[in-house]
């Protein structure tokens, strides 16, 4: 039996996450404050105190639920996980978890990248939806016909569980496809709260910025294997996790192939480490005989 360590992303969030952990843990204090410091203001304040709205900014929310994740990680214990594996952004947090990023240097990759995102989502007016329902060869391919039609792009960006794709594009592109796929049988076709287009060929200014970011950072060898995002396979080779990184920011999640390739490689029990349980119920649809932990 082999236990994997998984880590949520943006849309996580909530007022108050981490507060009890600042309260409880002088440990967890030191790295909270430490934090503060690295983002440049009271990143925790937003985090205990702060609204939604000020916790759905992207150059908010990213450092967030980051630093959340690593605390609570590194508050368990002298664990070493068989393997880990991040949804979206939470691939930086398992990084750092499988000893490949400091908490510095990720806590500084995140903010670049989450800079460098936000800046991306002005510069074309754009967002995403998940649709709930269809089989995602139905959604690829009309995604796929719309992007042909309209030189527009919209793609799938999330392929979050069995049922539940996220498709990413410009706001005409993604309406375009929603209204195709409610008339193909979609069950719900929902517009996310997000900023832009996330993990779609519109991220490619952050993504050259996130390249440069990253290759003046220190990567080590993993002391387990990361299950990323865009290839949904593990990876041990520090030049690769890199190249895989970079590339997420325009390339799709494969969560659901991500987890199904852990589980056929060995694991069969899961934590989640983060806010919230959102990892939870996608790992629990993809595979309903996973044992399901918290540390939140």
């Amino acid at each position: 039996m082999k236990h994997a360590y998984v880590f949520p992303g943006q849309g996580s969030q909530f007022p108050g996450m981490g507060k009890n952990l600042y309260d409880t843990s002088a440990f967890a204090k030191k790295l909270f404050e430490q934090a503060n410091e690295i983002v440049g203001f009271r990143i925790s304040d937003i985090m205990f105190g702060g609204s939604d709205s000020e916790l759905k900014q992207t150059a908010v929310t990213q450092p967030a639920v980051f630093i959340h994740a690593v605390i609570a990680f590194k508050g368990v214990g002298n664990i070493r996980p068989d393997m880990v594996a991040g949804h979206s952004l939470g691939e930086l947090s398992a990084l750092v978890a499988a000893g490949v990023l400091s908490f510095e240097d990720g806590l500084n990759l995140v903010c670049i990248r989450a800079r460098a995102m936000q800046r991306a989502c002005e510069l074309v007016p754009s967002t995403m939806a998940a649709i709930l329902g269809l089989e995602d060869g139905v959604v690829e391919g009309i995604c796929e016909d719309v992007q042909r039609e309209l030189d527009e792009v919209v793609v799938p960006a999330n392929y979050n569980c069995p049922g539940q794709l996220v498709i990413s594009g410009t706001l005409n592109a993604v309406e375009s496809a929603r209204t195709r796929l409610k008339n193909a049988g979609a069950r719900k076709s929902l517009q996310l709260s997000v900023e832009g287009a996330f993990h779609s060929p519109l991220m490619e200014p952050a993504r050259e910025v996130f390249s440069a970011a990253i290759a003046k950072t220190s990567f080590y060898t993993p002391n387990c294997p990361i299950y990323q995002n865009i290839v949904a396979r593990a990876i041990v080779d520090k030049e690769e996790i890199k190249k895989n990184l970079i590339d997420q920011l325009t390339g799709a999640v494969r969560w659901t192939q991500s987890v199904q390739a852990m589980i056929q490689d060995g694991a069969s029990r899961f934590t989640e480490i983060g806010p919230g349980k959102v990892l939870h119920k996608l790992i629990h649809t993809i595979n309903k005989e996973m044992q399901l932990e918290g540390v939140s």
